[in-house]
C-alpha cells in the first residue's frame, strides 16, 4: 500500500493514551492483516500497528489471551478476542 503522507506525520499512540478505531474489511483484507499480525507475534515481542494517519508500537508480555465466542442464536456470529499485556522495564527493588 503506498501513501503520500510521510511517516513522520503519523501521530503515534502512545501510553497514557486510550485509543480505540473499528474497521470494517472483506474477510481476505481481514486474514491479510491477522496473518501479518502473527507473524509478528510469533517472531517478536514487540509489534507496530499502523495507517496513514497513526501509529501504535506495543511491546507485549505473556501470557496472551484468546478468546472464542460463538452465538449461535438468531443470526450466527463468531468473535475472536486477543489480548496483550503490555510489558514493563521495571526491575524488582534490592533485597539487602
Amino acid at each position: 500500500m503506498t501513501s503520500d503522507t510521510d511517516e513522520d506525520d503519523r501521530t503515534t499512540i502512545r501510553q497514557g493514551r486510550k485509543f480505540e478505531q473499528e474497521f470494517r474489511l472483506d474477510a481476505a483484507e481481514a486474514g491479510a492483516f491477522l496473518i501479518k499480525l502473527g507473524e509478528q507475534l510469533r517472531e517478536n515481542d514487540e509489534l507496530t500497528i499502523s495507517t496513514d494517519e497513526w501509529e501504535l508500537p506495543f511491546a507485549f508480555g505473556e501470557p496472551v489471551g484468546l478468546e472464542v465466542d460463538f452465538d449461535g442464536v438468531g443470526e450466527p456470529e463468531l468473535e475472536l478476542e486477543l489480548e496483550l499485556p503490555g510489558r514493563t522495564d521495571e526491575k524488582a527493588p534490592d533485597v539487602e
